[in-house]
């Protein structure tokens, strides 16, 4: 492999291992922060205890994905130094923002959060929480509106070789950025939900601390069927906005090759993509992809045939993973439905809390599922329609970035183990006892 494959794969697995991380903390932190106002209101210590035990679940997480986030972000120096050169006016200037105006604060009120829990009242404490929480979730908005800029650029224009910011506001206010936040931060609570759920389920099957587990469940089960509403309801709205600025990524999600006006939605399909067809095409359902595309049964979806070769994405890659994203999307809300229809004798459905325990990576899954297919649809393109991801990669050698790239592996790999161990050994520990 050639120095961009194994720049392409390092970037790759290092965002994917540090977005296990980060969704877990937008979501959870405002969990915490419910369970904190709910002390500080009645005075009952089991939310004290609740707020303390996912705390410090939560620490564990921001942990890791601080020391993942950081050596991701060296990699637009040392892998991606021409797209650095070539857009950086813009998007350093976000991440810029990102690091100053949210990290830093995030970082400072987790300082005091961890250490005030005897110097603080129930009411201050329970606002640090809060600031806690908006600050990651702040955090989440600058760098969304920084791959915004990757997948939809606006407010820049082309002087001396390089694009040089001309617009702020039209970066910061880019339609794409804004629907992908609210995406990305409803599937974060929905990993959230399905944390807080599965691990309270262990522990309601063995009759621990049921008290504590029962409201962390309950809150768990309100939360997350909101939260996979709103991710289903914005995935259609972030659709339409894919049909309409980026037409190939969506003909490529659907394996759609031909150019049709009620174009229908085929619940089987195999595709080829060397042969520009599909293997198998089954079961359609009329008029459905132009319906979810355009919102018109009238429309016509553009097909990959459309569009060169060179500018087509990997099909089956892009088609597969929004499948999964799709299919996962589905199931999510069934399981928090019924939940919550059951919350008040979940102990009379054994079957269900262990479903909740094995159904915690599924979230996990559709978030990176969605991101491959955002990420992946987007190529040949590292800022679509502006910039090749061949044209980015820095002048270095397949040595040195394979060698980066298996340094990176095992530290990763020995993160992960290390943080597994932690939240594992947190998790089925429990609670301090009052």
């Amino acid at each position: 492999m050639d120095a961009l494959m194994l720049s392409r794969l390092q970037f790759a697995a290092a965002t994917m291992f540090h977005f296990l991380f980060v969704p877990l903390t937008l979501g959870i932190s405002v969990l915490i922060a419910c369970m904190e106002t709910a002390y500080a209101r009645t005075g009952k210590p089991v939310y004290l205890r609740m707020a303390k035990f996912w705390g410090k679940l939560f620490l564990i997480n921001f942990t890791l994905g601080v020391v993942t986030g950081i050596t991701l972000e060296f990699q637009f120096g040392t892998n991606w130094s021409r797209y650095s050169a070539y857009v950086g006016d813009i998007f350093g200037s976000l991440l810029a923002i990102e690091a100053t105006a949210a990290f830093f604060l995030e970082s400072t009120m987790i300082g005091v959060w961890h250490f005030g829990w005897e110097k603080l009242s129930p009411k201050a404490h329970a606002l640090v929480a809060w600031l806690v929480a908006g600050a990651g979730n702040l955090s989440a908005v600058w760098i969304l509106i920084a791959n915004g800029f990757m997948q939809n650029p606006l407010g820049f224009e082309l002087r001396n070789g390089r694009a040089e910011l001309t617009d702020f506001v039209a970066v910061i206010t880019n339609p794409w950025a804004w629907n992908q936040f609210v995406h990305v931060v409803s599937a974060s609570f929905c990993v959230a939900t399905f944390f807080v759920a599965g691990i309270s389920a262990w522990h309601l099957l063995r009759k621990q601390h049921v008290e504590l587990f029962t409201k962390s469940m309950k809150l768990a089960l309100f939360v997350g069927l909101a939260s996979t509403a709103i991710v289903a309801l914005q995935g259609h709205v972030h659709g339409n906005l894919v049909a309409k600025i980026q037409p190939v990524k969506l003909a490529a999600m659907e394996s759609h090759w031909e150019t049709t006006k009620n174009a229908p939605m085929y619940l089987l399909q195999i595709p080829d993509e060397k042969g520009e067809k599909n293997l198998v095409q089954a079961l359609p359902v009329p008029s459905l992809l132009s319906i979810l595309a355009y919102n018109d049964p009238d429309a016509e979806v553009k097909g990959l045939k459309d569009f060169a070769p060179a500018d087509r994405p990997p099909v089956g890659i892009t088609f597969i993973a929004f499948r999964v994203m799709v299919g996962i999307g589905t199931l999510m809300p069934l399981l928090m439905l019924f939940g919550l229809l059951k919350r008040d004798e979940l102990d009379k459905y054994p079957l269900f809390l262990k479903a909740l325990i094995f159904a915690m990576p599924l979230p996990y899954l559709g978030m990176q599922a969605g991101w491959v297919v955002a990420e992946v649809g987007r190529q040949p393109w590292i800022v679509y329609g502006l910039m090749r991801t061949a044209d980015a990669v820095s002048p270095i050698t397949a040595g040195q970035a394979g060698s980066s790239l298996v340094a990176m592996v095992l530290l990763y790999t020995l993160l992960g183990v290390a943080g597994a161990y932690l939240m594992v050994t947190a998790a089925r520990k429990g609670p301090q006892d009052a």
